[in-house]
């Protein structure tokens, strides 16, 4: 549900992207939750199952220290973000999210020239690309591939762990083209 005084309810802020100049994946989410804005870190509730997934998929261990796995994903080439810089949200939950504003997508995609696809992390962050982010790129010359992964929200949890791992090995193929 919508919040009625949206103008009562802070504004909030995602994180920096976590990549470096050789990444090829991009995964985008919509805009951090409430832990990971108090952590200061993506995918910090401990019942999301992004880094369950990312551990299984790339062999990094779940309890490593934050850095050590932001340092793998970079390794594998993997570059983490959010579509929206800021947004008013009251809670957690994406369907909250309202007065979006996007990230530089524009300028993240001139200096990463070798991603090559892009994949989301649930409808939410879809949608919210879609809207502020396709037109933007109208006039950058790229030919990325676009695939919508299963929520790793614990607010989407009726699909069972092995249907999203499942799904989500698809980074793994992207990871390996040339």
């Amino acid at each position: 549900m919508k919040s009625k005084n949206a103008a009562s309810t802070a504004r909030i802020r995602s994180f920096r992207p976590i990549a470096n100049q050789n990444a090829r994946v991009l995964i985008l989410g919509s805009m951090p939750g409430g832990k990971s804005l108090q952590a200061r870190q993506y995918y910090a509730h401990p019942q999301n199952a992004f880094w369950r997934i990312l551990g299984d998929l790339l062999k990094i261990e779940r309890s490593a220290p934050y850095q050590r796995r932001i340092h793998a994903l970079k390794s594998r080439r993997i570059a983490v973000w959010d579509v929206l810089h800021s947004c008013v949200r009251e809670g957690s939950l994406d369907t909250n999210i309202e007065a979006e504003a996007p990230n530089d997508f524009e300028g993240f995609f001139r200096a990463h020239r070798g991603i090559t696809h892009v994949f989301f992390n649930g409808a939410k962050a879809e949608a919210s690309y879609r809207r502020h982010v396709i037109r933007v790129l109208a006039g950058i010359d790229t030919s990325l591939r676009y695939r919508r992964l299963p929520s790793t929200s614990p607010a989407h949890s009726t699909l069972p762990y092995a249907r999203k791992l499942a799904a989500w090995r698809a980074i793994l193929k992207a990871e390996e083209k040339p």
